[in-house]
């Protein structure tokens, strides 16, 4: 057990995960900014906000992403990052629960842009996985000197991981359709 544990205290854990992260804020925060009234229209289906606060917290919520992942892609300041990604992920995954729990289930989660997923309980395991792997890049980590071939694992283990983040939301977004087929 002392094992694992110091494994994820490891710098290149702990980096790979807060650029992982970077990564996918950053992409997200990107899809939301660049069309604003689809990210709003998206945030006014949710129906937990008044209709003419929406295009607000649709102003606010891919800033706070923006700012959580750009903290987060340096160790020195990836305390903040996943403190602000924490505070984002809780929001939003409060949000989609809510929603689900309603049985309000056949909107676009609004988590890229238009992705045409709809709200599910995966949606809510993928976030809670999220917040756990902010948890582990928030640390500080072992102290140890990097060397070239650390940066290498760091930069496999985010193309790797980012690949694994992109092949779920592909399969939650076309689990419906799977089910739509199979009646």
């Amino acid at each position: 057990m002392e094992t694992i544990l110091s494994l994820f205290s490891d710098p290149v854990v702990t980096r790979a995960l807060g650029a992982t992260l970077s990564v996918v804020l950053l992409v997200g925060a990107w899809h939301k900014l660049k069309d604003p009234l689809v990210f709003s229209a998206a945030v006014d289906n949710y129906r937990l906000v008044p209709e003419r606060l929406s295009p607000l917290v649709a102003g606010v919520l891919p800033i706070v992403e923006l700012a959580a992942g750009g903290l987060l892609l340096f160790p020195e300041m990836a305390f903040i990052g996943g403190l602000l990604a924490l505070l984002l992920l809780a929001t939003v995954t409060s949000a989609v629960a809510i929603n689900v729990l309603r049985g309000h289930t056949k909107i676009d989660c609004g988590c890229g842009g238009l992705s045409g997923q709809p709200l599910s309980w995966a949606l809510v395991v993928r976030n809670g996985l999220l917040m756990g792997m902010v948890a582990l890049a928030m640390q500080e980590g072992v102290a140890r000197t990097l060397v070239w071939a650390d940066y290498l694992t760091v930069g496999g283990a985010v193309l790797a991981l980012v690949g694994i983040y992109v092949s779920a939301n592909q399969l939650m977004t076309n689990a419906p359709l799977a089910l739509a087929v199979r009646k």
